[in-house]
Parts: C-alpha cells; sequence; structure tokens
C-alpha cells in the first residue's frame, strides 16, 4: 500500500487538476493496487460472507472526484481512498458491510455496520435493536468484538432524546438514538503496508459479521 499512501500525501499537497493530471500515472498505479486489495479482501471475506463473493472492486471503490456543485469547497478530488463491501451494490449498497478508508494524514480505519442510512432504513434498525436486544447485546458484548471494537459506535451526532416511539425505561435507550450502526478501528501506517494486511483486515471483518448479519436481518425482514 506504499503507492497508495504517497500519492495521497502529494495530492492532499496539491489538490488541484494541474498536479493530479500531472500525475496521472501514479493514480493509475496506486488506484490499481487499492482495487487489489479490494478483491483480496473480497475474496476473504467471501470464505464467511458468501454472498460478498459476487462483488467486484470497482463496485466497491468509491471514486476520488468530488461532487462540488452544491459544495463551498471546490477542491476537486478526495484526499482519501475508500472501499465498501456490501451485497448487493458494493458501495451503493444499503445493507450492513465492511469499509476501509486510507488517508495517511488524517487516518485510516477499518469498521462494520450501516453508515447513515436513510431514514425508513434507521427506523428498522431501531425497532430490530428494541425487540431483539437480548441477541444484539450479546453480539457486542463478545468478548473478541469487544475487545476489537469495544463502544466504538459513532455517537457524535446522536439524537438528544430518545426517538418516539420507544419508552424511556428501555434497557439501553443510548443505542437507540445513535444515527449509524457503524464500529471501526483505526490502523496505523505499520499495518497498512505490512505484507499480511488484508489477512488482518479479514480477520477485523470477521469479527464484525455478526453485527452486519443482525442489522441486514433488520432489513431484509422489513421488505417481507
Amino acid at each position: 500500500m506504499k503507492e497508495v499512501l504517497d500519492f495521497l500525501r502529494g495530492l492532499r499537497e496539491n489538490n488541484n487538476r494541474e498536479w493530479f493530471a500531472a500525475h496521472k500515472s501514479e493514480y493509475e498505479i496506486a488506484k490499481k493496487e487499492f482495487e487489489n486489495v479490494c478483491q483480496s479482501l473480497i475474496l476473504k471475506i467471501g470464505e464467511f460472507d458468501d454472498k460478498i463473493l459476487n462483488l467486484t472492486p470497482q463496485e466497491c471503490v468509491f471514486r476520488i472526484y468530488r461532487d462540488i456543485r452544491f459544495s463551498n469547497d471546490k477542491t476537486p478530488y478526495k484526499n482519501h481512498f475508500g472501499t465498501y463491501i456490501a451485497f448487493p451494490g458494493g458501495r451503493k449498497s444499503p445493507r450492513g458491510g465492511y469499509y476501509l478508508h486510507i488517508d495517511p494524514i488524517e487516518g485510516c480505519f477499518f469498521g462494520g455496520g450501516i453508515w447513515s442510512p436513510e431514514p425508513a432504513v434507521l427506523k428498522v434498525l431501531r425497532e430490530g435493536i428494541y425487540y431483539n436486544y437480548e441477541e444484539f447485546e450479546e453480539i457486542i458484548n463478545e468478548p473478541e468484538f469487544k475487545k476489537i471494537y469495544g463502544n466504538s459506535f459513532y455517537n457524535e451526532d446522536k439524537l438528544k432524546t430518545l426517538p418516539k416511539g420507544f419508552p424511556a425505561d428501555f434497557a439501553n435507550p443510548e443505542i437507540l438514538k445513535l444515527k449509524h450502526y457503524f464500529v471501526s478501528l483505526d490502523l496505523n501506517e505499520n499495518e497498512i503496508t505490512d505484507p499480511n494486511f488484508t489477512n488482518h483486515l479479514a480477520w477485523l471483518a470477521r469479527v464484525a459479521y455478526p453485527l452486519n448479519q443482525f442489522l441486514n436481518y433488520a432489513v431484509d425482514e422489513s421488505k417481507d
């Protein structure tokens, strides 16, 4: 992943079309390296989450080009590489999956779950947790899950009060206030450049798999 890290460092210092055009070959090399990591992850995660095997890196890796039409920030490119491995749809999937984020300056991480679901999906997830809380609690308190992800559910934008329809005496009201059901672990550069990097990520994905199973069951049941 050295080519990815080196390219992204240069891009952050020179995030403009002229520099990008002059370094297009370096971008293509970095992009290919990242796609290879994604392909390796698809195969390794597919060993326990077999539907993932139907995906391709092209479906999962996010484009580096920013949509600046409605943004005050006119920087043309993202300063990171990201891939969301979820079936169906890859990066466009509304279901729980596995996300890898590479940004050598602001931080790299890997995680699993569902980030920023649509309101209808978020409602279904909260109901799934409420009505099946013992099962959910068992998943997030499983020793390996707890050791790796701890209580890393993103909560900086959570609701101040319980969403409507849920009783105040629920066992874990804070979990129902969340807007994302996604856990993550920070990665350092030594881990990212290690030859066994994808094996490490596959292990992290395996630990997150029961959470994805739970979330996806709730989503799928709501469609029946």
